[in-house]
């Protein structure tokens, strides 16, 4: 999600959803950022300061003045971080930190900072919607301060509403969000992913292996770095990336007539989608009764989606310079496969993967590409999970498209 490297102080304030903080900090970590902890007093009753030590291996403030070593951390800490996160932030520290209050570390830090700072907060429904609690994040926005949106459902004190912290994987890619750069802002991209369904019968269908994770990953790293995504999707049990419009579909037939309604308006189609070949001749209102002998199934083709869009693109006429990407899943002749794909169908560039391997491919985490080019050359990354390899091929593709335009790197 592009946080290595990254320096993020995470504030923890007195909220019951203080004990999602340590999932959220474990899963910061994960992507390889450097992270701290500040806590206030009253997160202390509800998570202890030896966990977070533990998760990020480094130290912990929640005092101003007792703990050793701590003359200037509530200067240093804001001023060094790229991104301070405070989750959960309750209506106390909410209301705090936009009057300027500085009575403890963490307020004090948050006067002094200068690093970009996303508030997630967390509260009863009532606090949430009071006058004060919401002219008080009014005011932090206008400051530039970045706001999430808390959840909605069962709250600790019984009842249901607006006011539940997100979901740790939520802050996570919101973080990742604020922190991305935005060299695709101002870009309309299509991107495709996951498998189709032929219905044979009601109760039948044929399908693919396809997770939808590559695809997924590349709509959300797209959105992160400012481009407007459709993601096209066929049946997955993926969570929609945020900032995602997500238009869902079954058959190849529904995929291409979403892809070919969107491309006109578009700068980029990256195609992820393991779309069926072929398809049943017929579907049967009715479900199919074993017989006493073998099944034929009949099978028409189905549409070649990246061939029609790559002949759209030959002939476009509004200057927009459209990146055409496809992806090879193969088993064998990788190259060859993939360079034949690459030129049949009109496409800037492919993406060809081993989906025979058990570290690539489909279902899996990680991803090991080659990337072939139509002006030549094929570039060959190592291993690298999905995530990384989405930030890869949108940095390629960008390349592609500013150099269609004559543009400056």
């Amino acid at each position: 999600m592009g946080l290595r490297g990254k320096s993020i102080v995470v504030g923890v304030t007195g909220g019951i959803a203080a004990y999602k903080a340590a999932e959220l900090v474990r899963l910061l970590v994960r992507q390889e950022a450097f992270v701290r902890v500040a806590m206030t007093a009253n997160a202390l009753h509800f998570a202890g300061p030896v966990t977070f030590e533990a998760l990020t291996g480094q130290k912990v403030m929640y005092d101003m003045y007792g703990q050793e070593g701590t003359a200037m951390e509530h200067i240093r800490w804001g001023q060094e971080a790229d991104l301070v996160v405070i989750a959960p932030a309750t209506a106390n520290f909410i209301a705090k930190y936009a009057n300027g209050i500085a009575d403890d570390f963490l307020t004090t830090m948050m006067l002094a900072a200068s690093a970009r700072i996303l508030i997630c907060p967390a509260m009863n429904t009532k606090m949430l919607l009071h006058p004060a609690t919401r002219s008080n994040m009014d005011i932090l926005a206008k400051r530039g301060v970045y706001i999430m949106a808390p959840g909605e459902g069962e709250l600790a004190c019984g009842t249901s509403g607006a006011g539940r912290l997100p979901e740790p994987e939520e802050i996570v890619e919101f973080v990742a969000t604020v922190i991305s750069k935005k060299d695709l802002e101002g870009l309309k991209i299509i991107v495709t992913a996951g498998p189709t369904i032929e219905p044979i019968d009601p109760v039948r269908f044929i399908t693919n292996r396809s997770t939808g994770k590559m695809g997924y990953a590349i709509a959300g790293a797209a959105a992160r770095r400012g481009a407007a995504v459709t993601l096209i999707s066929g049946p997955t049990n993926i969570r929609s990336p945020l900032g995602v419009e997500i238009r869902s579909v079954r058959s190849a037939l529904e995929m291409r007539s979403a892809v070919i309604e969107c491309f006109s308006d578009c700068d980029m189609v990256i195609k992820a989608a393991a779309v069926s070949d072929y398809r049943p001749a017929r579907f049967l209102e009715e479900k199919m009764k074993k017989g006493p002998g073998d099944l034929v199934l009949e099978m028409v083709k189905n549409p070649d989606i990246l061939a029609e869009i790559g002949s759209l693109a030959e002939r476009e006429t509004d200057g927009r310079k459209r990146v055409l990407v496809g992806f090879a899943a193969e088993t064998h002749d990788l190259i060859e496969n993939a360079r034949s794909k690459l030129n049949s169908k009109g496409l800037d560039m492919i993406v060809a993967n081993d989906v025979s391997r058990k570290d690539a491919g489909f279902a899996t985490e990680t991803n090991l590409v080659k990337m072939l080019f139509r002006e030549g050359g094929i570039e060959e990354p190592p291993l690298m999970s999905k995530t990384d390899v989405a930030e890869l091929i949108l940095d390629r593709a960008e390349a592609i498209r500013r150099k269609k335009l004559g543009l400056s790197r």
